[in-house]
């Protein structure tokens, strides 16, 4: 049911827990399903040096999660900001039709916490 990639990161996550020093962090909500996804930021000279996310939800929200810290991290504001869903569900190696809401969720979640980054 579930990629290799997606076990992968469901089940040895990367990027966990909070940045004590984040310059943003931002936290969205799935109302439909309950799925929470919290991200906090470090970044300087306009990259992002640290990701890291916290998550509750299903196996995709929790590898979806891990996954967009990986894509981010080391990006500029602006090519992190130009990551999608769509690029997140291929490198995840695809999810069930009923699971494209952890891509979304994840995206969400990355795109807030840049709106907020100084």
């Amino acid at each position: 049911m579930y990629s290799p990639r997606v076990l992968d990161h469901f089940e040895h996550p990367r990027n966990t827990g909070d940045l004590a020093d984040a310059n943003a962090r931002a936290r969205v909500e799935n109302p439909v399903c309950g799925d929470v996804l919290e991200l906090s930021v470090k970044a300087a000279d306009g990259f992002l040096r640290e990701v890291r996310f916290r998550a509750q939800g299903c196996v995709p929200t929790m590898a979806c999660g891990s996954l967009i810290t990986e894509l981010a991290s080391g990006r500029t504001i602006a090519e992190a900001a130009a990551l999608g869903k769509e690029l997140l569900i291929r490198e995840i190696g695809g999810l069930p039709a009923e699971s494209g809401h952890a891509a979304q969720l994840a995206i969400d979640a990355l795109r807030a916490v840049l709106q907020k980054v100084k």
